[in-house]
């Protein structure tokens, strides 16, 4: 229980920016979500739309991130890691040509991300080129590792297994670049 409570990682109410470590954290953001065993507390508006810039060694995109009635808890996810700096310096592990650019493991090798999993938030989605997604794992979705898809994959519509929170706006020139260790720098998240 006192791990619990150490690692609540509670922040500021939905809207208002959050710091890092997120308040209740006696340690960085990773390796408090490294231990925390459930998704984070909201701090998204459902009313609002959110997008995120992120900012990687060779550019930036932007990602228009889904409804949140959609995806809540996705959504809510990313937003608050994003808004704590969980993702700053991470690299993309993974590139499939045609198929994927991922990231947001800590670990840098796929196989990390926080000790909570997602709920599974399927919703419709063609998966065009461009779509962000959650990766999944065979204990369920991941908490932190996401990818872009680099060509249209509508056999991920009928998987059942990864929930689309976004689509990239603008920079997909960058993405096509992304190469194996490539890192996020910052990701940006404004809302409307």
């Amino acid at each position: 229980m006192a791990l619990v409570a150490l690692c609540a990682c509670g922040g500021a109410g939905a809207g208002e920016p959050l710091i890092s470590p997120p308040v209740g954290c006696d340690n960085d953001i990773r390796t408090c979500m490294d231990q925390r065993t459930t998704p984070p507390p909201t701090v998204i508006d459902p009313a609002k739309k959110y997008s995120a810039t992120v900012h990687t060694t060779r550019g930036s995109f932007v990602i228009a991130l889904v409804d949140p009635k959609v995806a809540p808890q996705t959504v809510n996810n990313f937003v608050y890691l994003s808004q704590n700096h969980f993702y700053d310096g991470l690299t993309f592990h993974r590139v499939v040509a045609g198929f994927v650019v991922q990231g947001g493991d800590p670990r840098g090798d796929g196989t990390g991300g926080p000790a909570y999993k997602l709920p599974d938030e399927n919703n419709p989605s063609k998966w065009p080129r461009g779509t962000a997604g959650m990766a999944s794992s065979a204990a369920g979705v991941s908490g932190s590792q996401f990818f872009i898809t680099l060509g249209d994959a509508p056999f991920l519509e009928t998987s059942g297994v990864y929930n689309h929170f976004g689509e990239v706006t603008s920079g997909m020139e960058v993405i096509d670049s992304i190469k194996v260790g490539d890192k996020m720098t910052a990701i940006d998240i404004t809302a409307s």
